[in-house]
């Protein structure tokens, strides 16, 4: 834990990682109610996540230059802000009901959210000079699972109306002219949410201006104070890397497509596939605090495996098994799925001085994985005649990637000084 004198900041700090698991976790029924509100094909519903995370993608490394030059607070208010304006683009874009505006306002939230992660990770892992860096980021990371709880939530009792038509009803619909009426008032009930997102993210970010912030002094790489891609010559921040953007991705395609999966494996209606994921992501939250507790005794790399070791099992589960023991399998995962990002960003940015702005951008950047394997999935299921329990083959190869990296991947070959905080 950080000293007392930092314990306030370090909690407010906290509240980041809920903000952006909120937008990651909504996108579980983003997806299934804007593939009803703008009739898409499963392929065309993956781009809500592409969307996502191309703002990673794009925005990581100008974040860490921005965070390099003007340091953490600023880099957290640009976020904020950024994400508040993206959540404002909704209410356009649900009353006109365009899809490609959806697309940009989610786009423009990620990059705030690209900001708040770039900061919050090596922020909270680092504050205090910690012992236990891996230890106090999964402390951190454990209010990203309270997000990722009221995120399915506050998205199946609000944005959800569980009216789902048949291709019939809707085309008998459309010939009555009742059809326009039907999915505006679908699309209705998303501006509400993301209204109330843009609300408590401005509040969040006066409160961030009328604190002070300890700045974390980081000492000189084995490139000085040069801000340079030379970071990616250790092998463990290499191999970090690649694992989130494995691990990321496959999160993502196991959360996105839980209505839809149990819809085909069991019939199960989207307001009970909802309420499921909620608690599913309960589990993930509960995962988070006791993955935290268990890294007082189990090294967090040799933890990550075993977690890995575990999913690739309960994925086998979904791929081959039928009915609601798929279902309740694929619910299982997100608890083990609930320490791999914090540990492997903790393991990633681990001994690197003041090159740890650097690798925190490149581990953020390999977000991109949320848009490329979910997409994957998506034509997968298209290409399968709508057949969504195969796509899961993509979650295995990215636990079994990262079961490596646990094993083996994380070992620091060349050593730098630890960071220090004022």
């Amino acid at each position: 834990m950080p000293k007392n004198k930092l314990v306030f900041p370090f909690i407010l700090v906290c509240t980041l990682f809920f903000l952006w698991a909120f937008l990651h976790n909504i996108n579980g029924i983003l997806i299934p109610q804007l593939k009803k509100v703008c009739q898409l094909s499963y392929t065309q519903s993956s781009f809500i996540d592409v969307a996502v995370y191309f703002g990673y993608f794009f925005v990581a490394v100008p974040a860490g230059l921005f965070l390099h030059r003007y340091g953490y607070k600023k880099g957290i208010l640009c976020g904020l802000f950024l994400y508040a304006a993206g959540a404002l683009l909704f209410l356009p874009a649900a009353d006109e009901r365009n899809y490609a505006l959806f697309l940009v306002a989610l786009f423009v939230a990620a990059s705030g959210a690209t900001f708040l992660e770039t900061v919050a990770n090596p922020y909270a892992a680092n504050m205090g000079s910690p012992t236990n860096p891996e230890q106090q980021l999964n402390l951190a990371q454990s209010f990203n699972g309270l997000g990722a709880v009221m995120a399915p939530y506050i998205g199946t009792h609000f944005i959800l109306s569980g009216i789902e038509h048949t291709k019939g009803e809707l085309a008998a619909m459309q010939a009555r002219g009742e059809l326009t009426a039907y999915l505006q008032q679908e699309a209705g009930s998303i501006k509400p949410v993301y209204l109330a997102i843009a609300g408590v993210l401005i509040v969040v970010a006066i409160a961030f201006i009328f604190t002070k912030l300890p700045e974390i002094k980081e000492t000189e790489g084995a490139h000085g104070t040069e801000f340079s891609l030379g970071v990616l010559r250790l092998p463990h921040v290499r191999w970090a890397v690649i694992a989130e953007f494995f691990y990321v991705g496959a999160q993502v395609g196991v959360t996105s497509f839980v209505v839809p999966f149990s819809r085909y494996a069991a019939n199960i209606p989207e307001k009970t596939a909802g309420n499921m994921f909620t608690l599913a992501m309960v589990g993930f939250m509960a995962g988070r605090f006791l993955g935290t507790f268990f890294m007082k005794y189990i090294q967090p790399a040799k933890l990550l495996s075993i977690y890995a070791a575990i999913n690739v099992g309960l994925l086998m589960v979904v791929l081959f098994a039928h009915g609601l023991i798929a279902v309740y399998a694929l619910m299982a995962i997100p608890f083990f799925l609930s320490i791999m990002f914090p540990t492997i960003f903790a393991l990633g940015i681990k001994d690197l001085g003041e090159e740890t702005k650097l690798a925190s951008s490149l581990l953020v950047m390999s977000i991109i994985g949320g848009a490329f394997i979910p997409f994957v999935m998506g034509r997968i299921t298209d290409r399968a005649g709508g057949n969504i329990q195969v796509a899961y083959v993509m979650p295995v190869v990215s636990m079994l990637f990262i079961l490596w990296f646990g094993l083996r991947g994380h070992r620091i070959k060349i050593k730098n000084p630890q960071p220090a905080v004022a």
